[in-house]
């Protein structure tokens, strides 16, 4: 099995709000036919619904299974924080420089989604606009209809800096914040829910998973319901998710040997070598977790484009020397990588399961 690396010039994530926003002379192949030129369109982001999974559950899911389009790509590492920013600003992580979950900063492990470093709050230490400068939605500053307690985060000032932000504290919310929104005549309004991902973290891809599948069409539906005539419903995720469990596998002795510092997630695990060591942290990391996951240097990565055809000087920085992107179900432990329980469903590396995800569109 070979990584799938995003189509990053077609059929990918990071082209998917360029083209609603600011329309190319003809339609690009991969985007469904009700999406092009409609005069208003709703993008409706759900955090962690990937194609494969939604491909079987179209039992489950009426309303978004009667939509028109197929699978596209994410970025990579395929993780909220990377492909939202890849989304919302319109370019490969290469280029914004929101390079994972976890980044290296000047020797800070930063936690991108809660802005946060092992000494607490960074908005201060590590601005946002610092990490990344670019306009969200090529500076066009549409309404943002996102969870309420998200405005003034870290994450939010760095990939949606100048929209116009409209919180939600319940999906119904989020409805009526839309409904309301297209009623005043705005002709791009982007929403973001979060429910499935959540779930899926929490308690795997079994049947509470599939409660909330169903929940989320539910609501695709009630979006559906309240678009003006001629207007469009875009629905896309940011990455798919791989069943884990208790898989977590301790990185080998023989590999922390060379490691000064890891960082990104369990399924995209970066290793920081030791001064010197680099050569010797990859044969070990080959040899001890080769058959579990694809081992590239940095070099390698770049060479490979799976972060896209660009990469700046300031995302090169933020990488490891060596990555284990986890081709098994399986997760990559770091002691330091906590939260409040022990995730179920997980994703960040390059398999179909992550990286598939649905752009699929329809008319009133």
């Amino acid at each position: 099995m070979e990584p799938l690396i995003p189509d990053y010039d077609g059929a990918c994530l990071c082209n998917v709000a360029p083209t609603l926003v600011e329309p190319p002379p003809d339609r690009p192949s991969w985007l469904p036919a009700p999406a092009w030129q409609a005069p208003q369109t709703v993008l409706l982001a759900i955090d962690g619904l990937g194609w494969d999974q939604l491909q079987a559950r179209r039992h489950l899911t009426p309303a978004l299974s009667a939509m028109e389009g197929d699978a596209i790509t994410t970025v990579a590492p395929s993780t909220t924080a990377t492909a939202l920013s890849s989304l919302t600003l319109g370019c490969p992580p290469g280029e914004h420089g929101v390079v994972g979950y976890r980044i290296n900063v000047r020797g800070d492990v930063l936690n991108v989604l809660r802005w946060q470093t092992p000494a607490g709050d960074a908005r201060d230490v590590i601005p946002p606009d610092v990490i990344q400068g670019r306009p969200a939605f090529r500076g066009t500053r549409p309404p943002v209809v996102t969870r309420a307690e998200f405005a003034g985060t870290g994450f939010t000032l760095a990939h949606l800096a100048d929209v116009r932000l409209h919180g939600y504290r319940m999906p119904s919310t989020l409805v009526t914040e839309v409904k309301h929104l297209l009623r005043q005549g705005e002709p791009f309004v982007y929403a973001y829910y979060d429910g499935v991902d959540k779930v899926a973290h929490e308690y795997g891809l079994a049947d509470h998973y599939d409660a909330e599948v169903v929940a989320a069409d539910r609501l695709v539906a009630e979006l559906l319901d309240v678009l003006p005539a001629n207007a469009c419903l875009v629905v896309t995720s940011d990455h798919g998710q791989m069943q884990v469990g208790d898989a977590i596998v301790p990185i080998h002795d023989d590999v922390m040997a060379h490691v000064a510092l890891l960082s990104g997630e369990g399924r995209f695990r970066w290793l920081h070598a030791r001064d010197g060591a680099v050569d010797d942290l990859y044969a070990a990391a080959e040899h001890w977790h080769g058959d579990r996951a694809w081992v590239r240097t940095r070099e390698q990565v770049v060479a490979e484009e799976w972060f896209g055809p660009k990469v700046s000087p300031a995302a090169g920085a933020r990488f490891g020397d060596v990555v284990l992107a986890a081709r098994a179900p399986v997760a990559f432990e770091d002691p330091a990588d906590t939260g409040p329980y022990r995730l179920q469903a997980r994703h960040g590396s390059l398999t179909s399961a992550e990286m598939r995800i649905p752009l699929l569109a329809a008319r009133a």
